[in-house]
């Protein structure tokens, strides 16, 4: 505005020249150019430094999960592929209670139970001292994952129609910690901005997935078992709210709203998402209050999170990935399958595409921008690693159809897609890496040496504050 204040107002346009855009009249309740709002931030300090340190231990949970997929493929297509199945298919537990589980069972319905735990611990910080508090930070990753969703969904009933539409919601998952054992791979360094906007998209992307999976595969649902699990859950949630940390009382009540969950029909992993998200993220005033210090959702996400990485899910993908290829001819039938072929195309095409047009119609709602560090491509490539689908594509994979012919195409449709989906992420986001090396540069600058880097001090990055009910 000064620049156009001190440019001369006397002068006029001559005949047939046009009027300098400064004196042209404007709506100045539309911000344009350098003024509009960017679509991705880096966010405050403390949240940059929390996101880099969660994605760190995520990295190692994604090599893990690689290597064991790995094993998983490999063994059950060796000489001893018969000893993979012989111990997927051991049963143990009380047959009164409903867990007399398989092995794999217990790794879909008990293992991923703590990962969905975990991913509800994330959103419920996110809703109350991340991202999604802010509307306006909010409404480009919850925009881009519904369109993550939708997109994908929409490919796979096209290439399934008047079929097996069952597994619609098969690709439209993304696995964060695939998609960050992807970027450790490469060795992107994904800019901060970039990094908070995927794993707010993949924890949008977790809520929708365990909605799916409660409102669309849950079956012979028993009420009074349902009714009986919110009695555990609500003595779980007067413990947290009272900041009681002691083990041998919130997991025996942890375990008995799982098992009456379980036995209710409604996918056990649901409970894992409600027991994470009844459980304060801030301390309360009388121990200090927001400022002092991580609250116990923080506190039992550190004591959760390797548990969930290291141990669950790489144990589920050991007895989820192993696909019988049957060599060739095998592999021919199944890419030849529309579920097979639905999957690919929905992971490969459906997530960017939907990541993208939702953000590009929120960019426009809002009028928005990216940053001039940033572009669409760097966009595209984090769209390609939400295509990376595999644990909860699996786990959908494995409730749509089962152990049939149909659910073995599935694993093969995910473990090509996401394949292929990581492979086109890696190309893409390897071109930029010389941008990201720059970025990365400016982003660690702490000139006056104050333990905090100068692009954090630039404005107000504080970004909401908790609120310390929650």
């Amino acid at each position: 505005m000064a620049l156009a204040l001190t440019r001369p107002t006397t002068s006029a346009a001559r005949p047939g020249e046009a009027r300098p855009l400064t004196d042209q009249p404007t709506d100045q309740s539309r911000p344009t150019g350098p003024d509009r709002p960017h679509l991705l931030s880096r966010g405050s300090w403390p949240e940059a430094r929390r996101i880099a340190a969660l994605l760190r231990q995520e990295t190692v949970g994604g090599a893990l999960l690689l290597v064991a997929t790995v094993i998983a493929v490999v063994w059950a297509n060796s000489p001893w592929a018969q000893s993979y199945f012989d111990l997927a298919a051991v049963s143990f537990g009380p047959a009164a209670l409903h867990l007399d589980l398989t092995v794999a069972q217990w790794a879909a319905d008990g293992l991923l139970a703590i990962f969905f735990f975990v991913a509800g611990l994330e959103l419920k910080r996110e809703f109350v001292a991340g991202d999604l508090r802010d509307p306006r930070r909010a409404a480009v990753p919850i925009a881009a994952a519904i369109g993550g969703m939708a997109v994908p969904a929409l490919i796979y009933v096209a290439f399934n129609a008047g079929g097996a539409t069952d597994g619609w919601a098969i690709p439209t998952a993304t696995d964060i910690a695939f998609a960050l054992g992807v970027l450790a791979v490469i060795g992107s360094h994904l800019p901060t901005a970039l990094r908070t906007f995927l794993l707010t998209l993949a924890v949008v992307d977790d809520l929708l997935a365990i909605t799916v999976i409660a409102i669309f595969f849950s079956s012979d649902l028993d009420l009074t078992m349902l009714g009986l699990s919110l009695v555990p859950l609500a003595l779980f949630t007067v413990a947290v709210q009272c900041r009681i940390r002691s083990w041998w009382l919130l997991l025996p009540l942890a375990a008995v709203t799982w098992a009456l969950v379980h036995a209710s029909g409604v996918h056990a992993t649901v409970a894992g998402v409600l027991l994470g998200l009844v459980v304060p993220v801030v301390r309360s005033q009388r121990a200090g209050g927001p400022g002092a210090g991580p609250g116990l959702a923080e506190h039992f996400e550190h004591r959760f999170r390797p548990i969930s990485a290291g141990i669950a899910v790489p144990v589920f993908a050991l007895f989820a990935a192993g696909v019988p290829l049957g060599g060739l001819d095998g592999i021919g039938r199944a890419l030849a399958d529309p579920i097979t072929l639905g999957v690919i195309v929905g992971l490969v095409l459906g997530k960017p595409i939907g990541i993208l047009v939702a953000t590009a119609v929120t960019a426009r709602v809002t009028r928005s921008r990216l940053s001039d560090e940033l572009s669409w491509t760097d966009l595209l490539g984090v769209g390609l690693l939400g295509g990376i689908g595999f644990t909860v594509s699996l786990l959908i994979g494995e409730l749509a159809f089962g152990p049939t012919e149909s659910g073995e195409h599935v694993k093969v449709g995910v473990l090509a897609g996401s394949l292929l989906a990581a492979l086109l992420a890696a190309v893409v986001l390897r071109l930029r890496n010389r941008t990201y090396r720059r970025i990365e540069a400016l982003e660690t600058v702490d000139a006056d040496q104050d333990g905090i880097p100068d692009v954090y001090q630039q404005g107000d990055r504080r970004g909401p504050e908790p609120n310390p009910g929650d």
